[in-house]
């Protein structure tokens, strides 16, 4: 894939893997457009990237979504790549019921719902340039769960299923669908909980993955696994208790009393 003068749309571009995204795909004179919830984010973004165009939207309505698509439409229309990287990650205990999944953000809405709909929205588009490409940052508990963010887990996962979907209905035509596969990376995703849980490992730093992403898109490596994801991989094929177990180590089991 080229990875110069595109125009990217990046969602969740703001912070961590996505803002890392968009240093290098700017560095590689590349138009980039970030999106975001918060405006004071994106700010700080600007500032670090004063050649980046930003756009404030709640990706978890529907109607947001087509507006943010139109505005890339119209007024960049050389638009030729989506990011998929924007995500919420939550602890959620379901002995505690409904409780728990209601009281926060949609993880469906923001990490699945919307970037099936994003693609449904670009990609007749993006058929239309001579080279496109849609990348989906899943995770590596897409393959083995964390049991704490179960949603989280299942949201991954299922973004995975639907890249590979995905690519095999786009085989013939212009657009290169990519899975990116981080694994536990130190960014504010989790909004604190790994603090929370005294957890010392807060993972690779996203310079890192945005590295990797690179090397993979430039050598047309469909699926790009990042750092111990290629382990975990092969060794969740092997051996999956064994991998789930690795995984959870750490996790005490939740019980109705440890609710919010």
């Amino acid at each position: 894939m080229k990875t110069t003068d595109n125009t990217v749309l990046i969602t969740g571009g703001a912070t961590g893997i996505g803002l890392e995204l968009a240093k290098d795909f700017v560095a590689k004179n590349n138009t980039v457009i970030i999106c975001g919830r918060r405006a004071e984010k994106l700010s700080e973004a600007k500032k670090i990237l004063p050649q980046i165009i930003t756009y404030q939207c709640n990706l978890s309505e529907l109607h947001q979504r087509r507006e943010l698509v139109e505005f890339c439409t119209q007024n960049h229309p050389s638009i030729n790549i989506l990011v998929n990287n924007a995500g919420v990650q939550r602890e959620i205990n379901f002995l505690n019921g409904e409780a728990d999944y209601f009281n926060g953000e949609s993880e469906i809405a923001i990490n699945l719902e919307a970037c099936i709909h994003l693609t449904a929205l670009f990609v007749p588009y993006f058929v239309q340039r001579s080279e496109a490409a849609i990348i989906n940052v899943t995770s590596g508990l897409g393959i083995v769960p964390l049991s704490i963010t179960p949603v989280y887990c299942a949201t991954k996962a299922g973004l995975h299923s639907f890249s590979i979907s995905l690519r095999y209905q786009l085989k013939h035509t212009s657009v290169k669908v990519f899975e990116l596969i981080p694994p536990i990376v130190d960014t504010e995703l989790d909004r604190g909980a790994r603090d929370r849980r005294g957890q010392k490992d807060k993972g690779v730093k996203p310079e890192i993955v945005s590295k990797e992403a690179f090397e993979g898109l430039t050598n047309d490596q469909l699926e790009i696994p990042v750092g111990m994801v290629k382990i975990l991989k092969i060794g969740s094929r092997i051996t999956p208790e064994l991998f789930l177990k690795m995984i959870n180590k750490k996790v005490v089991n939740p019980s109705a009393s440890d609710g919010k």
